[in-house]
């Protein structure tokens, strides 16, 4: 039996909160640089090369890429072999997101209750958490933090089978469409397909954490994603909306059985400020 102290998985999850608040992911500058490239139109040009201009003074700055530092969501695989010592690992990792969100400055968006009081936190806690048990005695940590105006563009639906692969193609691409100029494009899209109501919407936001540079270890699915992406750059919604080519940097599909009277899917959406981070104990 390997044992970790919690205060361990806290300063992980402090470190990581500041870092992703500050720098893009290297895959997402490449990719963005790739689009600007791509683009033709000056407006698009100009939209891609501040984001750039934009990701380099955060880095430089230390100061957050977008204004909005998002709501954190912290998954934590916890190998069976593992036992944690020095208090409560909840509270460990709603320290870390506190702390980080206190010292570097973040902005705290976090409201108590969702429909009546809406009082703000004020620390951005309480973060998301999700655990799960895996085989070994190790821990991994991944961190992201999402910000609601792409977020509120995410959505769910319980299609039928006989709709098929036809009719999984039209709600993401749909639910893309609608989202337009409010989720900050270039999007990164996460696509959860089969579980359950609940569960394909958890793989959504899980998809988002995988490397835009990596397709499903699943050539169908692997196949599904380039044409989505293709056809998600074919609706001109282009960089903050400004019509040019590039609609999307990536689109991630994770899948799990499900029943055979059921066909879910869950489509999040994200900006182009992408964030997340792993790390194992």
């Amino acid at each position: 039996m390997r044992e970790i102290n919690v205060k361990e998985a806290e300063e992980h999850i402090y470190r990581a909160c500041a870092k992703i608040a500050h720098i893009y992911a290297p895959d997402i500058r490449r990719a963005l640089d790739r689009g600007c490239q791509q683009e033709e139109d000056e407006r698009s040009i100009a939209a891609m090369k501040m984001l750039l201009d934009n990701a380099e003074i955060a880095e430089k700055r230390q100061i957050p890429i977008c204004q909005d530092t998002g709501l954190v969501t912290v998954y934590i695989h916890a190998g069976q072999e593992v036992h944690f010592t020095g208090g409560s690992l909840k509270e460990a990792v709603q320290n870390g997101v506190r702390r980080a969100y206190k010292d570097y400055y973040l902005r705290a968006s976090v409201v108590d209750d969702p429909l009546f009081e809406r009082v703000n936190t004020k620390d951005n806690t309480p973060a998301v958490i999700y655990c799960d048990i895996t085989e070994g005695d190790q821990v991994e940590i991944e961190v992201t933090a999402k910000g609601f105006g792409s977020e509120n563009m995410s959505a769910s639906a319980m299609l039928k089978p006989a709709q098929g692969i036809e009719g999984v193609k039209e709600f993401i691409l749909d639910t893309i469409r609608k989202a337009g100029p409010n989720a900050c494009p270039p999007m990164i899209v996460g696509v959860g397909i089969g579980g359950t109501f609940d569960y394909s919407a958890v793989m959504a936001k899980r998809a988002l954490l995988r490397s835009i540079e990596e397709r499903s270890a699943d050539p169908r699915y692997a196949a599904l994603e380039e044409e989505l992406i293709e056809e998600a750059n074919k609706l001109k919604i282009g960089p903050m909306g400004l019509h040019g080519k590039t609609t999307v940097l990536g689109i991630q599909i994770e899948t799990a059985p499900t029943h055979i009277a059921g066909l879910p899917v869950a489509v999040n959406i994200c900006c182009h400020a992408c964030r997340h981070e792993r790390m194992v104990l």
